[in-house]
């Protein structure tokens, strides 16, 4: 085999691409997966709590006289601590009204902590250094499931307001209280499950719901006991003693612990801006032939003394005044390890492996589903 001059050196990230790819292949145990990274289990929803509040300390950001809802609830909260003052009363800018904001997750006690998100509801410049004072979350039945304070983290500052040399970093009028909600009331206690448990995959594949049924049949030795009935859900049956609280948390435990070999599409994914190419390993392509500048690569067929079924000839193309054009013809469906081993060879850059994986997509040639990002 002749090397060309510099032509295995342009393309540092195709070389540890072929490097990664050309490794032996692994098999379909070290493939496997567990369920409970494949699926979550469906038991109880997460309810989404809404609130309203008011956000204090602020540093002159606060809301101006055109929000006067913020006025009207720093009234209200000081009427209830038996202040009495009228809203037109105040004249401050270090508070601002804000939305409060949380998730309920199903099954959780009285005292859970959860996360609150805070937004601005009025013309604050910024909610920096601010507090959440105590405000209560409520779901769609109206009823209170949690309430909430406590110091803000915007994770970003505003430094001049909206003026022309102000200094900005992140959105800063909105932030978060990590762990600033307290449960109050539950949603509802695993007493007795439905007779079936549902299984819901991250990612939806026919092949993936299959195997994940066969896997929990064979697992406990109980043919029929789950069902895959669309590319998404998988369902288990439960009888009368699994579905107890006690047995259910040890079951589904065991469930979570079965490894499927998930099934993966073939995709391409690249990114324009960064120049990333991600290639799956069941990408192929059709019999098809490349030019590219530069360089010329010849695959004649199989060769004995190449492991992976090609005689590969790289030359460089003479200096001349006109555009050299650099060729190779790829056999019939060769994989991507051969893909790349024969681009690789002829020394394109990351942006060049792009453009030709478009164009291979347009050309009808390319066996995979194409994402550009």
């Amino acid at each position: 085999m002749r090397k060309t001059t510099g032509g295995w050196y342009r393309s540092g990230l195709l070389a540890i691409m072929l490097r990664v790819l050309v490794a032996p292949p692994v098999t379909a145990q070290d493939n496997q997966v567990r369920i409970k990274d494949l699926a979550q289990v469906q038991m109880g929803n997460e309810m989404p709590l809404t609130g309203l509040g008011l956000v204090i300390g602020l540093e002159g950001t606060g809301d101006g006289r055109r929000a006067d809802f913020t006025f009207q609830m720093m009234a209200n909260m000081m009427h209830n601590m038996h202040l009495a003052v009228e809203p037109n009363q105040l004249r401050v800018r270090n508070v601002a009204g804000v939305t409060v904001t949380a998730v309920l997750p199903p099954f959780a006690r009285q005292g859970t902590r959860i996360d609150v998100q805070v937004a601005s509801l009025g013309d604050a410049r910024s909610l920096q250094g601010g507090t959440l004072v105590q405000s209560t979350l409520m779901g769609p039945d109206g009823s209170v499931y949690a309430i909430a304070q406590g110091p803000l983290s915007i994770g970003g500052y505003n430094l001049g307001g909206i003026a022309p040399g102000a200094v900005r970093k992140n959105h800063s009028v909105v932030g978060a209280v990590p762990g600033g909600g307290i449960v109050t009331r539950e949603v509802r206690r695993l007493e007795y499950t439905e007779p079936e448990l549902v299984l819901l995959l991250y990612e939806e594949d026919w092949t993936t719901a299959a195997r994940t049924a066969d896997a929990i049949d064979t697992h406990f030795e109980a043919p029929g006991l789950a069902q895959a009935v669309d590319p998404a859900t998988v369902i288990v049956a439960l009888d009368e003693e699994r579905r107890r609280p006690a047995n259910m948390v040890e079951f589904v435990s065991r469930l979570e612990e079965i490894r499927v070999v998930p099934d993966v599409r073939a995709r391409v994914v690249v990114n324009e801006r960064t120049g990333t190419v991600i290639i799956g390993e069941h990408v192929s392509v059709s019999a098809v032939a490349l030019a590219h500048g530069g360089l010329k690569l010849k695959i004649p067929g199989p060769a004995a003394d190449d492991p992976w079924g090609f005689g590969v000839e790289v030359e460089e193309e003479p200096d001349r005044l006109h555009p050299i054009i650099s060729s190779f013809d790829v056999g019939a469906m060769p994989t991507v390890r051969e893909l790349v081993r024969s681009l690789n060879a002829l020394g394109v850059t990351p942006r060049d492996l792009i453009a030709i994986m478009q164009s291979l997509k347009t050309a009808g040639a390319l066996r995979a589903e194409l994402i550009i990002q």
